[in-house]
């Protein structure tokens, strides 16, 4: 989590997506979870003040993030070529049922004795993950982004776009004034949200790079199998980890089935031929 590490990584996706954005129109989100974690410890250490609430520590990994992308994508791509961060507010409904049952995992792994004096600190509320112990938070489904227009403006512009980070700052409108806007502490699934993203600009192809070469049957045995090609109901009758490539199959089969385009799940690496098609699990209409 330190920022060389970010900026190495960083560097690593850069060089993936520069060629893809010398001939498509690019939008890129990305993940936030070790972030808005280590923030939230940050902002605790120091007590004269009450911690950032999760909504401000969502828009700053956006902006940190975004930077280091555009700085790195620029470093790779003619100077002629502008990008953009977009800040990217994303409605969440407070009747979701996520708020009544938090499962994002989000920050670093304590032993029990731990979580437990920061969940009676700081009202924080905890899951087991293995045999450590990690704050979870609701992870609301997105509804509207609410930045859609200066986002097609950009694009309509030849603007790389870099927006919904992290799943996007979840934002409700208050329960009696349907006026005023405010932030909610959650976390929306990043994948969820840039599928919501991908759909309402019409995305020709909605990919999601990943450490692996796609969606595997019987993943981690003996007899694994990796899908190139696969309809969407044929994805509905498999069972996928929650905390892993479930969202993401989920995410895919949305779009699919809501746009009549392709979703494509695989490592970065491939990126190229996943655009193409020719890598990583591919989802189509079926």
């Amino acid at each position: 989590m330190t920022a060389d590490v970010q900026r190495g990584n960083i560097r690593v996706a850069a060089t993936a997506l520069a060629p893809i954005a010398r001939q498509h129109q690019l939008v890129v989100s990305h993940g936030n979870g070790p972030q808005v974690g280590l923030l939230a410890l940050q902002s605790e250490a120091y007590s004269a003040v009450e911690p950032y609430p999760l909504d401000v520590l969502d828009a700053q990994t956006e902006g940190m993030i975004g930077y280091v992308l555009e700085q790195e994508l620029g470093n790779l791509l003619p100077f002629e070529v502008p990008l953009a961060t977009l800040l990217t507010m994303i409605e969440v409904d407070l009747a979701d049922p996520a708020f009544t049952n938090p499962t994002k995992f989000v920050g670093p792994v304590y032993d029990q004795t731990e979580a437990d004096r920061l969940a009676l600190t700081n009202g924080w509320t905890f899951r087991q993950d293995g045999d450590k112990w990690r704050r979870v938070v609701p992870s609301p489904l997105p509804k509207r982004i609410f930045e859609l227009r200066p986002i097609k403006w950009l694009l309509e512009n030849g603007t790389i776009v870099i927006c919904a980070g992290g799943g996007g700052i979840p934002t409700a409108y208050a329960q009696d004034d349907a006026r005023t806007l405010g932030g909610i502490e959650a976390v929306i699934d990043k994948d969820l949200a840039s599928e919501l993203l991908a759909r309402e600009l019409g995305a020709d192809v909605f990919v999601m790079a990943t450490d692996v070469e796609g969606v595997y049957l019987d993943f981690g045995t003996p007899q694994q199998r990796l899908l190139t090609e696969v309809t969407t109901s044929e994805l509905k009758d498999q069972k996928f980890a929650a905390g892993s490539m479930g969202p993401k199959v989920a995410a895919a089969i949305q779009f699919v089935e809501l746009t009549g385009h392709r979703a494509a799940i695989g490592t970065l690496s491939d990126i190229e031929g996943i655009v193409n098609g020719e890598k990583g699990t591919n989802v189509v209409p079926g």
